[in-house]
């Protein structure tokens, strides 16, 4: 795997290279390790105060509502030149969710991200086209170590056109054949395609593990079956039952003080009342 942490085209091209081989690749020290402390600890007692998961887990969803700490990164230039080659102008952020894996978190389930997990009422039906519609980012602000929870990866899986659901012979609960973990130090961002199957690794360690999960979109798909109160929403998802992920809306009031380069990222998140 690539690991490179010049800003050039080489750069670029082994990451590229990685993410097609492989389905995932790391961004070393996107965030600088001077800045870790601060937002380390900022992000994660927000995780703890609004999680809508009781510990040893933490998720809250449309982060930036409750604390914009990470939003000066989320627009890196070394990130965005993958965004850039797979999606072109006028990419979206799909979701953006506070994490935290605690100690003694066990093992989730193996499964591909929005819009193809099979398990989502809002999804794309298996068998699925060769095409990539979600680029998921961990954001790492500590370690991710085997001990501490390292997601869950099964190389080249972004390769199959199906992803593991319940009711089936995939089955989401089984270990597979070539499973690694996503490593890295707190700064660096693992990227990866939404289909490769991935799941929440054990933490053994004596401490927490915590990141930002933050999914880049193209402009052409559509979010709204993600957005409370929409149309897509209630049709696809409440009427029918499903239990698929809501991204909470971020008010006006904190979207106005965003870094700018952001704000055409996240417009389609705002609420539209203002409040």
């Amino acid at each position: 795997m690539a690991a490179i942490e010049k800003n050039n085209s080489d750069e670029l091209s082994a990451l590229l290279a990685d993410l097609n081989r492989y389905g995932y690749c790391i961004l070393r020290k996107v965030i600088p390790p001077e800045d870790i402390p601060k937002l380390r600890d900022s992000i994660m007692a927000s995780v703890r105060e609004h999680s809508t998961l009781p510990p040893p887990s933490g998720y809250v969803t449309g982060f930036l509502r409750v604390n914009q700490a990470i939003a000066p990164y989320l627009t890196n230039p070394r990130l965005m030149a993958i965004v850039d080659h797979l999606f072109g102008e006028f990419p979206n952020i799909s979701m953006l969710t506070g994490t935290i894996n605690g100690r003694g978190i066990p093992r989730g389930e193996v499964h591909a991200d929005w819009p193809y997990n099979q398990n989502n009422r809002s999804r794309v039906r298996a068998p699925y086209p060769d095409v990539i519609m979600n680029l998921v980012t961990m954001w790492m602000i500590t370690d991710y170590t085997v001990e501490n929870g390292g997601t869950i990866i099964i190389p080249g899986s972004h390769k199959r056109d199906y992803a593991p659901e319940h009711g089936t012979a995939v089955d989401p609960g089984a270990k597979y054949e070539g499973e690694v973990q996503l490593i890295g130090k707190a700064g660096d961002v693992g990227v990866f395609d939404a289909r490769t199957w991935h799941a929440i690794a054990p933490n053994i360690s004596d401490h927490d593990r915590s990141g930002v999960i933050v999914r880049y979109a193209p402009w052409w798909i559509n979010l709204n079956p993600l957005k409370p109160g929409t149309r897509e929403r209630r049709q696809m998802v409440e009427k029918t039952g499903g239990q698929d992920s809501e991204v909470a809306l971020l008010p006006q009031s904190i979207y106005e003080n965003l870094p700018e380069d952001l704000k055409p990222l996240i417009d389609h998140l705002v609420k539209e009342n203002g409040s």
